[in-house]
């Protein structure tokens, strides 16, 4: 079993969740759903994807998904500082899902960041792994 299972889990649904929302924004009109959407969303979903299964267990990895996750708690906090949410979006027939994708991706994404803060934590050279410098003089 992988040692970071748990991380690789968490960022997969947090980029699962975060197509799903952008795909609500895009349909609800809070995001504009044009080319430029597209060019922009797409590779940054892909590096996110590849930093979780390609580059898993490396430092790149533990960066990329760590930016990545960042970039997800982003999405909730714009929505919850006023970006859409109002009385007509509470009121639609699409609201539950609205709101469900932003709470989960906000946890599964929070959970990403402490995953792979503490995996990066991890990699960091301790003291002890440092060889110590040679005396000049000696």
């Amino acid at each position: 079993m992988k040692r970071n299972l748990p991380l690789t889990i968490a960022s997969l649904l947090s980029i699962l969740f975060t197509t799903l929302h952008v795909t609500d924004d895009i349909v609800r009109g809070m995001a504009p759903g044009t080319l430029s959407t597209f060019l922009m969303l797409v590779p940054i979903l892909v590096l996110w994807l590849y930093g979780t299964l390609v580059l898993a267990e490396r430092r790149s990895g533990y960066v990329i998904i760590l930016l990545g996750s960042l970039l997800g708690l982003l999405v909730p906090a714009l929505h919850m500082k006023g970006a859409g949410i109002g009385p007509t979006t509470l009121k639609s027939s699409g609201a539950f899902f609205f709101i469900w994708t932003m709470i989960a991706l906000s946890v599964t994404a929070l959970f990403s960041v402490i995953l792979s803060a503490r995996a990066l934590w991890h990699t960091l050279p301790r003291r002890s792994d440092v060889p110590l410098k040679q005396n000049a003089r000696a």
